[in-house]
């Protein structure tokens, strides 16, 4: 059957169900929380693979520390546990984050995304890119915070603007513990001043007024919780929570004194420590910070008992040579001081440090500054990147967010390397005209449509204050701020032509197939799941007389198969019977099932022939369920991959048909299969012009050696999604691969066309090509006009490829996609990359999971299937078994322009190599100066795959140029070019291509024709 997609999180019912009803930022320094009852890390139980890196921020947004050298499971889950949260997680191998609720929209993913050891323990999973690998301790979260609207006769005034610069609140101060709405207020309260302010958690200001134009603000801008209370908010990122008091202060406005947060000036002289730092670490000198900004990048969890030794062991083992110590408590880490950092006389860092009273530890925004170097780079304040801008990127301005929604839909999270010049290259290699910049370390790709749609408008420059995580110097927008950049010319040039073709019904079905085959008697050949059809009269196979759709009863004949096809590999042997191979299949003795059929009848005229089958005379090595199949130059069968069946193990091997001569095994274990499994069936296979092999599976591919079957060459990876390039392109996250036209003379590096996939449930929106067998390969992408996975494409006989049906969300599989794509587009090589891509008709008829697109002698397009099986939320079906069955009408057969015909003689039918075969044409519109003339191989289709698809241009001479005309065609050269297999040959009068005729190249070298000698099955011969 289909396979699921399976959540790990198998304990994930035991776990409380809270969304967090606010959004946090994965930059803002981490509070503290209330503590929770300390749980012993065995207790802690696994929750599964979770998305991180969601458009909000941080799915786990408490405390966080980073071990490049010794993160474990268990290391994380104590750090968390001993800071008061309930969850842990561990991110790329080396990260840990804490939290009491899953915020931003982060949610249980597949348990393979999750798969990078951790750095002190390979046996470990740690997460991923944007994965956390979850664990809970079973204690219910505490509340999420809220505004205090008072404590005693401190009045909340709400939120307010703040600025480093110019504050709005001028009296910094350190309160008596750690912050919180109590201690500032008592702080401010104990020092006579009226007006307090919470900011970033962790800061307390004081005034007795409000000044430099702080003004009120969204309460939701103050979103950060106290870092000594988190059922409260202190502040944001400049903004302040604002409290007034309404009583009598007992004295007017004094000096601040220190003290508080476990550390500050009790009197006693404190110095900075010049002796005894690990590293070669040593004093620099006191820094002011806040001036324009934060002057460190980083800033590790607040320590009670910090001392200057401790701050700077942890910077050094996280390969940071500056550190920082301020307010007693704070430690900050960096490569070099940011924001036009200026030096601060030494007197102004006179806090002693929580854990050491003698120490100097900074001071009310002043920082002791140590360096692994002697010495310390200060970086100016940072500027808008408006020039050396890659491509044709502009600057556009500072752009507001809409608030908890995005302007973009792509985001891409990079914490420590962040540019202004990378995001927008990813952007437009996407194809992306629109990006943005924000927080330091977010990059959002969309179109310039987005804004208009999304976004309230332009922001003051000043609101884009934050300098990129990865260039200092240069800013990456602010707090719902977007540093916005636009490409200047036209990255997608889809065309809408005033001649899009058509989808028009055909004729109703009888199952849903799941292979579709045209025949060499022109007419189509389905198999579906037979024991598990959801008809209990199903014969598992049948066949369509195209000839006959107007007239249902006598259009289908039923045919039979003896074993459960359901999602087995098929293709056309080169035989002189055209035979039609179906190997695998769903469980027990069907995934090692061989069936063959060899296509008789004529038009309106029933065959007699049916599949055959004999599981006990012949059947494959190895069971497989979703493989593929592929002729090789030399005749032979090769099928590989697939799984045991039934959701079962991987199959991650090759065989060869027919079985080589040995009484052993013959068939061959793939590593790489392996590895990837289960995101690699129904693998792409196409032979090379070389005679070699190009497999794709996963997100990979490489070239396989024609007779070892061994790898000659691994190719670099297919990319993925702007956001991830651990998106994928074979089943389930089902794209589509064909080969572009070959030409004579073949001297061009044939070029693999994939379009359509999926990031594990986000349908990919782009198609990717490669010339496997250039000099120095890579892949070259091109945006679609929509996302679209389940893709399916047919070859048609002008060079052009028709892509059509599918869905823009979820993967393949039975109720795992939704969002149907209707809309049919052409791909046409011979325009330059990035305008290939026509945008045509719509269908009403939703085509997702097992459906088809199949190339038709007269030149339309068979469209075929859909079975999603996904509900409604009432369990309802929400889309049907799909059994009509429809045609597209390309552009070229609806301009009212007369198909082209002509003759060819039967001995003239059966092609050698760089033979010579003539045929009689007639034109209705122009001369065979015009003409071309395609070969299109036979294909059979299953889940988009079409196994055995290939296009070629052949050489040709005419006897004259006029309208009726013999032609004479020279055959392909040799069977790398053209491996040997039956072809529908066309001609084509300009754009119009005539109905098809069967020729076969190549012959049958592997002999095929007399396999598998058997009682049970009939032989056409070679």
């Amino acid at each position: 059957m289909v396979r699921s997609i399976l959540l790990s999180a198998t304990l994930g019912a035991l776990a409380p169900t809270v969304i967090q009803a606010f959004s946090h930022d994965h930059r803002f320094h981490h509070p503290r929380r209330l503590q929770a009852r300390s749980v012993p890390v065995s207790q802690w139980v696994p929750l599964g693979c979770f998305t991180d890196g969601n458009p909000g921020g941080r799915t786990l947004d408490g405390a966080t520390f980073t071990n490049t050298t010794g993160m474990t499971t268990e290391a994380c889950i104590t750090f968390c546990d001993n800071q008061g949260f309930v969850y842990s997680g561990t991110e790329f191998a080396q990260e840990c984050y804490c939290g009491n609720f899953f915020a931003n929209g982060g949610t249980n993913t597949t348990a393979s995304d999750c798969n990078m050891p951790c750095t002190g323990n390979s046996a470990e999973i740690c997460g991923a890119g944007n994965r956390l690998t979850v664990f809970w301790s079973g204690q219910q979260p505490p509340p999420p915070p809220t505004t205090v609207p008072s404590v005693g006769q401190w009045v909340s005034l709400g939120c307010y603007s703040d600025s480093t610069a110019s504050r709005t609140l001028t009296v910094g101060i350190d309160p008596t513990g750690p912050n919180s709405i109590e201690t500032c207020t008592s702080a401010c309260f104990n020092a006579g001043y009226p007006l307090s302010g919470t900011e970033f958690a962790d800061e307390c200001y004081c005034g007795l007024g409000f000044s430099n134009g702080g003004a009120p603000t969204a309460l939701a801008d103050c979103n950060m919780p106290c870092a000594g209370n988190s059922s409260e908010f202190c502040g944001g990122p400049n903004r302040l929570n604002v409290y007034n008091f309404t009583g009598t202060l007992p004295h007017g406005p004094e000096p601040p004194a220190g003290g508080g947060g476990g550390g500050g000036n009790t009197g006693a002289p404190v110095f900075p420590v010049l002796t005894g730092l690990p590293s070669g670490f040593s004093y620099v000198g006191c820094y002011v910070d806040n001036a324009f900004g934060r002057i460190f990048s980083t800033e590790l969890p607040d320590n009670q008992n910090l001392t200057v030794e401790s701050c700077v062991t942890s910077c050094s083992g996280q390969n940071f040579n500056v550190s920082g110590v301020e307010f007693g408590v704070q430690c900050f880490c960096g490569n070099e001081l940011i924001n036009g950092a200026v030096a601060a006389t030494d007197g102004g860092c006179d806090m002693s440090c929580g854990g050491n009273a003698t120490e100097a530890c900074g001071g009310p925004n002043r920082l002791s500054v140590y360096s692994s170097t002697g010495t310390v780079t200060s970086l100016p304040v940072p500027t808008v990147k408006n020039t050396s801008l890659p491509g044709q990127w502009t600057y556009q301005g500072c752009l507001q967010e809409p608030g908890p929604d995005r302007v973009f839909p792509y985001q891409i999270i990079n914490s420590t390397s962040m540019t202004v010049e990378s995001c927008l290259a990813q952007c437009s290699d996407f194809g992306y005209p629109a990006g943005g910049l924000e927080f330091g370390d977010e990059c959002w790709c969309g179109d310039v449509s987005d804004v208009a749609a999304n976004s309230p408008g332009f922001a003051p420059e000043t609101d884009c204050v934050i300098p990129c995580a990865g260039d200092p110097i240069h800013l990456c927008g602010g707090a719902q701020r977007l540093q916005y950049y636009t490409w200047n010319g036209t990255l997608n040039l889809w065309h809408t032509p005033a001649n899009t073709g058509r989808y028009e019904f055909l004729i109703g079905g009888v199952v849903v197939p799941l292979v579709v085959t045209l025949g060499t008697n022109n007419k189509i050949a389905m198999v579906e799941k037979f024991g598990t059809s959801e008809f209990a009269n199903s014969t598992g196979a049948y066949e369509l007389d195209l000839t006959l759709t107007d007239n249902f009863e006598k259009a289908w004949r039923t045919m039979h198969v003896k074993s459960d096809v359901f999602c087995s590999g098929s293709i056309v042997l080169p035989d002189k019977g055209a035979r039609q191979l179906n190997v695998g299949g769903w469980s027990l003795d069907s995934t090692k099932g061989v069936r063959l059929y060899w296509p008789d009848g004529s038009a309106g005229v029933n065959g007699t022939n049916d599949w055959e089958e004999n599981f006990e005379e012949l059947h494959l090595q190895r069971q497989r369920w979703y493989p593929t199949a592929l002729i090789m130059a030399n005749g032979s069968i090769l099928v590989v991959g697939g799984e045991v069946g039934s959701n079962g193990a991987p199959e991650p091997s090759l065989e060869i048909l027919p079985k080589p001569d040995g009484t052993g095994d013959t068939w061959m274990f793939l590593d790489y299969l392996n590895r990837t499994d289960p995101n690699n069936l129904y693998p792409f296979l196409h032979v090379l012009p070389s005679g070699r092999i190009f497999i794709g599976y996963y997100n990979e591919a490489r070239i396989l050696d024609p007779v070892s079957l061994e790898t000659f060459q691994v190719l670099p990876n297919m990319p993925g999604s702007v956001t991830s390039p651990l998106a994928g392109r074979t089943y389930p996250m089902e794209g589509t691969a064909v080969l572009m036209p070959q030409h004579a003379p073949y001297t061009d590096p044939v070029t693999v066309l994939v379009c359509g996939g999926s990031n594990f449930g986000i349908a990919l929106d782009n198609c990717v090509s490669i010339q496997p067998e250039a000099e120095n390969p890579t892949w070259t992408l091109e945006r679609m006009p929509s996302k679209r996975v389940m893709t399916c494409i047919a070859p048609l006989p002008d060079g052009t490829y028709l892509i059509v049906n599918g869905a823009q969300q979820g993967v393949a599989g039975f109720g795992l996609a939704d969002n149907p794509n209707f809309s049919a587009l052409l791909y046409d090589p011979t325009q330059p990359i990035g305008q290939r891509i026509s945008i045509l008709n719509n269908t009403i008829v939703a085509r997702l999971y097992h459906s088809e697109a199949t190339l038709l002698f007269d030149g339309r397009v068979l469209i075929s299937g859909s079975d999603p099986q996904t509900n409604n939320p009432d369990g309802t079906p929400k889309f049907p078994e799909e059994m009509r069955i429809e045609v597209y009408i390309p552009p070229y057969l609806s301009e009212g322009r007369t198909q082209p015909n002509f003759t060819i003689a039967a001995d003239q039918t059966d092609w050698s190599y760089n033979g010579q075969y003539t045929i009689d044409v007639n034109l209705f519109h122009g001369t065979t100066s015009t003409m071309r003339v395609s070969l299109i191989a036979a294909t059979s289709s299953t889940h988009g795959n079409a196994m055995g698809a290939r296009t070629i241009f052949p050489e040709f001479k005419c006897a004259g140029t006029g309208a009726q005309s013999t032609c004479t065609i020279t055959a392909p050269p040799n069977a790398n070019v053209s491996p040997p297999g039956w072809h529908q040959l066309f001609v084509l009068d300009g754009p119009t291509p005539s109905f098809s005729k069967w020729v076969r190249i190549g012959g049958d070298p592997g002999r095929l024709g007399e396999w598998p000698n058997f009682p049970d099955f009939s032989l056409p011969g070679v």
